[in-house]
């Protein structure tokens, strides 16, 4: 009887598992077929001599030799390097403003979250791209009031100086999804902090840095990270806006991969910048990860 009842139980788990793995099928058949297998055959590919339709010729190394000889690849760092740290800041800065003030309840709290969030859903669009090309652009009214101010001759994309910001800017202005989770932790912090930091007369700033800070810390931590990788991935304003230009001041990681990969044909090679580029990020986060025990504070 024991044995019986053993075996319908062990009979149900395994219908239980059954059904789990049913239920997981597509996402970790996507994972496979559109993650990892490409992921593999990329790697394959970096060491070969490969253009798309051919066959592809082992060559070992040279690809990652040939970047360190690479001066476009170099420069192409450097400029990525210069919009992470100048944009992600900018970005998770502005976010963490606009969470605070919209924090504080009012009747429309929920309308305004849900429209400072949309240019985070439509941000990376093409067509978003195409209007902040024209609004920065030479006759765009940003520069026609710049020029008002008295700058003759002033151009965004005709500055190897000013390029980037437009782009930068751009991607501080999605600064949506960010600012939904600084809202969220900012509500996960008890108000008996603040209660008994205006009972020893902080004021403000004082509330801000020794409380709101430290307890936001792990949330800055994961936005950091998150905005670090959508950073060094940047694509769609470089390709759309500047295409690259000028003079390489905005050829970005991304955009000189995909440059080698489709408009030269050096698939190998633009392979091989890819992982370079994933073991630029992963050293990175592996920093940030390794740091944040100085920074990052938990209450538990």
């Amino acid at each position: 009887m024991q044995a019986s009842k053993g075996a319908r139980g062990n009979s149900f788990l395994h219908n239980e598992n059954v059904v789990g793995y049913i239920f997981a099928a597509p996402f970790i058949i996507s994972f496979l077929c559109l993650t990892m297998v490409p992921m593999g055959l990329s790697l394959y590919y970096s060491f070969c001599n490969y253009k798309i339709g051919q066959v592809p010729d082992w060559i070992g190394l040279k690809n990652f030799m040939d970047l360190l000889r690479d001066a476009t690849f170099g420069h192409s760092l450097l400029v990525t390097i210069q919009y992470v740290v100048i944009g992600v800041p900018l970005k998770l800065v502005f976010a963490l403003f606009v969470a605070m003030l919209l924090t504080k309840p009012t009747r429309m709290q929920g309308f305004y979250r849900a429209v400072y969030y949309i240019p985070s859903l439509i941000g990376g669009s093409v067509a978003v791209a195409l209007v902040w090309k024209q609004l920065f652009g030479s006759r765009g009214p940003v520069v026609s009031m710049i020029k008002a101010l008295g700058a003759k001759n002033f151009n965004f994309f005709g500055s190897t100086a000013w390029a980037f910001l437009p782009l930068v800017l751009c991607n501080a202005w999605q600064f949506g999804s960010s600012m939904l989770i600084f809202a969220s932790g900012l509500k996960q912090i008890p108000k008996d902090y603040y209660e008994a930091a205006e009972i020893d007369g902080a004021n403000v700033f004082r509330r801000f840095f020794s409380i709101t800070l430290p307890c936001l810390s792990p949330i800055i931590l994961f936005n950091l990270i998150m905005q670090l990788i959508s950073g060094f991935m940047t694509f769609t304003q470089a390709q759309i806006i500047t295409d690259g230009g000028p003079n390489y001041a905005t050829n970005y990681i991304a955009l000189n991969i995909f440059k080698e990969g489709f408009s030269f044909q050096h698939m190998g090679y633009a392979c091989a910048q890819s992982w370079v580029m994933l073991l630029i990020m992963a050293a990175v986060t592996g920093i940030i990860f390794k740091t944040s025990s100085h920074w990052t504070f938990y209450e538990n």
